[in-house]
């Protein structure tokens, strides 16, 4: 009880741990598994034994005779099932030719250059070479978005390394499965007849299986044949099933089955699909977060010894320093990057949790079929996973900075609110060469803006954190739009800080307005204009005008004009060539002549 508690609540730390101090979880996971299993079996105990021994060896230990590969299995299924709901056809379509390449020619050139090289350096077979290969595709985002939170780039570099890390993470473990099941019929002897023939039928069940299945669950979803109280728990009761009955027809078919059924649940007319990520994602939390300490722990320091060597080392540098930036500058050739964006996209390829994951469970698999070499898969993918991610995480600012590609200043506008005046103003920004994200829960609103040509998502911000996008790292200003004025100021209150490192304004509201507590010297886009004064302003007079000014007295009359005389909004000043917010460009010091004055509303 000690040893299942003690895991759950250092899990639990780690993942903490790891949102605190900004960096993948999967290292204090690892290595606190690593702590707790051969390190304090070596180093720290009287007797020899590890403080959580993740296998009953008559003594103590959690889990009897394979139960362990049991739970692994189980786990692995629904981490992998979640992986699969997030991969969209859209998003493949639409994410770009440099992002599809990455996934299909740069995934290409990893797995067989690292297969080579592997076979090489270990002399392994090269079933276990390209099963390892197979492995360190993947990348993930719970490795990529930590390490990238705090570094400002240019959008095309982050969009880039964000969807990498998202679409190759089902696709990479989608590999690894099928490189793993056909070693695994063949029983390491070889692409035998039998084997491809215990292959087919292995993609047969696994597809049909989750393929059916999901069309099932969805159609019971979405007739309300589930309660809504029983959704989740179906749908976790409904993958296990899955998983299981497809092993049952073809063993080893049963993680293929829940990636395909995630797949397809995912790119389907799905009423729920946002409240089951929601649900499979704190559960996967939860998982992964056992899994990993549980797995490190069963590492035994006979195994990392095997690592002991330079043929480690000259793997590890051959994987970062030569096959990585060849699959990026194959994949981003004639693209529009420039070269240190390339270099800096070559230099970022941590890998993720499923890789390792996935690499215990097919280790272990292997080595109870007697496949020789089979005890090199787990450390070698760990010593992958361990040294990406701490060789990415603490190098990657650095390496930002020497080849140019950190932002030394955030100037894109987030917009909280896209409404037909909020729409205009993002347009004027934008025309002007200015970055404006707009964000709002409608989902019209976000969608004209889409059609606009506008960026715009459609998000809650109640019930998202934004701080996690690092699309977002170049925002610097903040401007709370939107009709509510409790969003506004829920808006400023929660995000000032990530978003504006310029200012963050908001709306006056009514009240402040009539009680005369709005100022330029505060929080407000301008202290006369509520919502409904510049939808007003919209509503008779679409149209945003630039007005020249001479002298600091013109700019005041005509500030004074517009607020009072023609019911107008001032929005922005330019001078200089800089474009400025009003209350941004009223805090400045010096004069206020020869500059221009934007504002919405009647035509002077």
């Amino acid at each position: 009880m000690l040893e299942l508690a003690g895991i759950i609540i250092l899990g639990i730390l780690a993942q903490w741990f790891a949102w605190k101090f900004k960096i993948p979880a999967i290292l204090p996971l690892i290595l606190i598994g690593l702590l707790v299993g051969p390190i304090a079996a070596e180093f720290l105990s009287e007797d020899g034994t590890k403080w959580i021994e993740p296998i009953w060896n008559g003594k103590k230990g959690l889990f009897p005779g394979d139960g362990l590969y049991y739970f692994v299995s189980l786990a692995i299924s629904i981490v992998l099932f979640e992986g699969g709901l997030t991969l969209k056809r859209s998003e493949i379509k639409n994410v770009g030719p440099v992002i599809t390449k990455l996934i299909t020619l740069g995934s290409a050139i990893t797995f067989f250059g690292a297969g080579i090289v592997a076979h090489y350096i270990f002399n392994l077979n090269w079933d276990l070479s390209f099963l390892f290969s197979g492995l360190i595709i993947v990348t993930g985002p719970t490795v990529i978005t930590p390490i990238l939170r705090n570094i400002p780039l240019k959008k095309d570099v982050s969009t880039v390394l964000k969807w990498e890390g998202i679409l190759i993470d089902p696709i990479g473990a989608l590999v690894a499965v099928l490189v793993f099941e056909f070693i695994s019929v063949g029983g390491g002897s070889g692409f035998t007849k039998v084997a491809l023939m215990e292959f087919g039928k292995i993609l047969l069940f696994g597809t049909t299986f989750g393929f059916t299945f999901a069309h099932a669950l969805a159609y019971a979803i979405n007739k309300k044949l589930i309660p809504h109280y029983l959704l989740n728990v179906v749908s976790l009761s409904t993958v296990l099933l899955v998983f299981v009955e497809s092993e049952v027809f073809a063993h080893e078919s049963g993680l293929l089955a829940v990636v395909v059924m995630g797949m397809v649940l995912g790119n389907g007319k799905l009423a729920n699909l946002k409240e089951l990520l929601y649900f499979k994602e704190s559960l996967s939390v939860l998982l992964i977060s056992i899994l990993f300490i549980l797995l490190s722990a069963n590492i035994n320091i006979e195994d990392l010894m095997l690592l002991y060597t330079w043929k480690t080392a000259a793997l590890f540098a051959i994987v970062v320093f030569v096959i990585r930036p060849l699959a990026v500058f194959a994949s981003t050739r004639n693209s529009k990057l420039k070269l240190n964006e390339k270099l800096f996209i070559s230099w970022v390829g941590p890998r993720g949790i499923v890789a390792a994951g996935i690499a215990s469970l097919f280790g272990s698999k292997l080595m109870k079929q007697g496949v020789e070499g089979a005890e090199y898969i787990t450390p070698l993918v760990f010593m992958i996973v361990l040294g990406t991610v701490l060789f990415n995480a603490t190098t990657a600012r650095l390496f930002a900075k020497m080849v140019g590609v950190f932002l030394k200043s955030s100037n894109a506008i987030l917009i909280i609110g896209a409404s037909s005046p909020a729409r205009l103003i993002a347009k004027y920004l934008k025309d002007n060469g200015k970055r404006v994200i707009l964000i709002d829960a409608n989902n019209d609103y976000v969608d004209q803006a889409v059609k606009s040509d506008l960026e715009a998502f459609r998000i809650d911000i109640y019930n998202e954190d934004l701080t996690d996008n690092i699309e977002l790292n170049d925002v610097g200003y903040l401007l709370a739009m939107t009709s509510s004025e409790t969003v506004n100021q829920y808006a400023l209150d929660n995000f000032s800080k990530s978003f504006g490192e310029h200012g963050a304004y908001r709306l006056a509201t009514s009240d402040e307005i009539t009680l005369g507590d709005a100022s330029l010297n505060n929080n407000f886009l301008t202290p006369k204009d509520d919502y409904i004064n510049l939808s007003e302003a919209f509503r008779d007079n679409p149209k945003i005008y630039e007005v020249a000014i001479t002298s600091e007295e013109e700019y005041k009359e005509m500030v004074s004009k517009l607020f009072n005389e023609l019911k107008s909004v001032p929005l922005f000043v330019k001078k200089d060539d800089k474009l400025f917010l009003l209350p941004e460009f009223e805090k400045l010091e010096g004069n206020k002549e020869n500059c221009t004055l934007i504002y919405l509303g009647k035509s002077v």
